[in-house]
């Protein structure tokens, strides 16, 4: 007899991250990088669980964990087999309550929610099968892997045919991508020296560490103050020389003609992308972006749904996609994306760092490698090095590359004192951040 889910817990852990001005960007200044963590827990032998997690950057955390409370009723009291069995039909389960729905639909803080859960969902299987999640997809036939994926407002770009065909020609190389996957790891880039908020001293430091720690690629926020950018961007090409490639990110802070006044000042430095250089919602504006200026335009962190992401694809007006892991309802959509970017030839390179980000997204990227684009070309994973000492199975990056994650699940499990010394607001962390800012009152 299958054991049963019993319960959905929900937590709110968030760390100060503001205090060193980790993860400071042009639209955010000052981010506590934060998760809504999920534990789905069963009646197994043994503890079997399944992890997940929605990354915010502070205030607004609660929501989404209140989110994720809403969808309890769909988890509690269903057997493991029935939603690791299937996990195409729990997908939609949880995607496609009409009420629910209503508030997005499908995107915004009820879609995170659900992307939260059907991520701890699959953290569940994998667990189950004994696989991390990427070899778990990677194990599946073409036709196991189109059951995953919701079809609806995609045909017009990507039919059923089609995704079968993609993943049917790439089926016969994948043993042997596994292989180099697991000797040589996935090439990575470092958004670390390139924090806004850090001194010029500390982005010179760290561009030259990144450097000499193998990486091929760094990137830095942009879009505050123009005469700023410039100095920072002469900076950093000076520290890593002609042949690391320098990405810039804006965060969302331009209009499309200040995006290409900024852009034509910053391409005598050679960036390698523009990142979300405007809303993530509008894509006439990135398709402008891209061909009025010369440097290759990237968006997708926070880009809501699949549907989005196939327009961006049918307008031209994208380089490469970035794929956030827990953006969009989860592996299910996810995959989406990556069949429609397989189906357009352009590349993906994941967003990553915040809390659990990298760790989560790895798979995906792999999973893509190995099943679906069969290609390295172009695709690098962004990797920060903070926060990862707060999960069981964190991402480890050597010589510039993803190491293939090889324990079981989506290497989404925090440690126990994460959950008590960072929740919040009752966390001891907490509680002394307080007490401070009291005293300095």
């Amino acid at each position: 007899m299958s054991p049963t889910i019993t319960e959905v817990d929900v937590y709110d852990i968030r760390f100060p991250t503001s205090e060193q001005l980790d993860g400071s960007d042009a639209m955010n200044p000052d981010p506590d990088y934060s998760a809504a963590y999920v534990v789905l827990r069963t009646d197994a032998p043994g503890g079997l669980a399944g992890y997940g997690l929605c990354f915010t950057i502070g205030r607004g955390n609660d929501v989404v964990a209140a989110a994720i409370e809403a969808l309890r009723p769909y988890v509690v009291g269903r057997s493991v087999d029935s939603v690791t069995g299937d996990l195409g039909a729990f997908y939609r389960l949880l995607t496609h309550d009409s009420q629910l729905r209503w508030l997005g639909p499908e995107k915004g803080v009820m879609h995170m929610a659900a992307g939260a859960v059907v991520n701890a969902a699959w953290d569940l299987a994998a667990r189950q099968a004994g696989k991390p999640v990427w070899a778990l997809l990677a194990s599946m036939s073409p036709d196991q892997l189109v059951d995953l994926v919701d079809f609806r407002y995609l045909s017009d770009a990507l039919t059923r045919d089609e995704a079968l065909d993609i993943l049917r020609r790439a089926e016969p190389g994948r043993a042997a991508r596994a292989e180099t996957l697991r000797k040589e790891g996935y090439p990575a880039y470092t958004t670390e020296p390139g924090w806004l908020g850090y001194s010029d001293e500390k982005l010179t430091r760290l561009a030259k560490e990144a450097v000499a720690a193998g990486f091929g690629q760094i990137k830095l926020k942009v879009g505050a103050d123009l005469e700023d950018d410039l100095r920072r961007m002469r900076l950093a090409r000076a520290a890593v020389g002609p042949d690391i490639r320098i990405a810039v990110d804006a965060n969302q802070r331009w209009d499309v003609a200040e995006a290409l006044e900024w852009m034509a000042a910053l391409a005598p430095y050679d960036p390698y992308w523009i990142e979300e250089p405007t809303s993530p919602d509008d894509i006439l504006a990135h398709a402008a972006v891209r061909a009025g200026q010369p440097v290759r335009v990237a968006t997708g962190e926070h880009v809501a749904n699949r549907v989005v992401f196939k327009q961006l694809l049918q307008a031209g007006a994208v380089d490469f996609v970035q794929i956030d892991a827990a953006r969009v309802a989860g592996v299910n959509e996810n995959l989406a994306i990556l069949l429609l970017a397989a189906k357009f030839g352009v590349p993906v390179c994941p967003h990553a760092g915040g809390v659990g980000l990298c760790e989560l997204v790895q798979h995906l990227a792999m999973f893509d490698y190995v099943a679906v684009s069969g290609s390295l070309e172009g695709r690098v994973i962004e990797y920060v090095p903070h926060l990862h000492e707060h999960f069981s199975d964190p991402a480890v990056v050597e010589n510039g590359r993803y190491v293939a994650p090889s324990a079981p699940g989506f290497s989404a499990r925090m440690v126990p004192e994460t959950l008590t010394d960072y929740r919040y607001p009752e966390g001891p962390v907490w509680q002394e951040r307080a007490q401070r800012q009291e005293l300095t009152r």
